[in-house]
């Protein structure tokens, strides 16, 4: 059977939703981890420090949280298969009543619902039924292994770049040279998740931008708080 492929990015929506976090998160955990401590007047190594570890211990976390949290959406799906499976076999002809009534809910006449629901179940019965009653198809299936990769990976690329930037940065500049660095790498984290999903950047990389500028004010002023009552 020939496949119809089109531009379409429905395909990529959990790879992409996991990249887009994991750099996300990357970005600005560590620069506001980096500001907090950089507020509280830390030395150079303090801060690197402490940003080394915001990397390792974040995209750990990372990649734990989206394997637990996919595979859970993958058990449900599996489970939801397996039962689709098990009535297939003992009510078959529940299930073409059922599909049949799926495609007359669509706008076709009983008569020809009734036709291709036949049709097409002789081609792949399960597969039939898994889109239409389920919502499932093998571009969507939860896929655990690649979204804690991809988080993980991704929050590392993320993590790594307010980090080089306070690490080369004198100790009079780390905090604005830290604030514009996220700040830009959060503008091409918006625009180009926007592209590879095929939507407009404007309204993300806003959305993007303005979340990690208010994430890092509010640390900065944490850190500056209790960095003024530690010391």
């Amino acid at each position: 059977m020939v496949r119809h492929e089109e531009g379409h990015f429905s395909h990529r929506i959990g790879l992409l939703r996991a990249m887009v976090l994991g750099a996300n998160d990357g970005i600005i955990s560590t620069a506001c981890l980096i500001l907090g401590v950089a507020a509280a007047d830390a030395s150079r190594d303090t801060i690197i420090t402490a940003g080394v570890a915001g990397l390792v211990a974040g995209a750990a976390s990372m990649a734990i949280g989206e394997y637990v949290s996919v595979s859970s959406q993958r058990d449900a799906e599996q489970a939801d298969i397996a039962k689709e499976t098990w009535e297939l076999e003992h009510t078959p002809e529940h299930e073409l009543d059922e599909l049949t009534a799926i495609y007359k809910g669509k706008g076709l006449t009983q008569e020809l619902a009734r036709a291709v629901a036949v049709q097409l179940t002789k081609e792949d019965a399960l597969k039939v039924h898994m889109a239409e009653e389920l919502g499932i198809t093998h571009l969507t299936l939860a896929r655990p292994v690649q979204a804690s990769v991809s988080s993980a990976g991704s929050f590392s690329v993320g993590a790594a770049i307010p980090l080089i930037a306070v690490a080369l940065a004198s100790s009079s500049q780390r905090m604005a040279i830290t604030i514009v660095v996220a700040v830009f790498a959060l503008v091409a984290l918006g625009i180009s998740s926007a592209k590879a999903g095929g939507a407009h950047p404007l309204r993300p990389t806003f959305r993007v931008v303005f979340g990690g500028s208010v994430a890092m004010a509010f640390t900065m002023a944490i850190g500056r708080l209790v960095g003024s009552v530690v010391l």
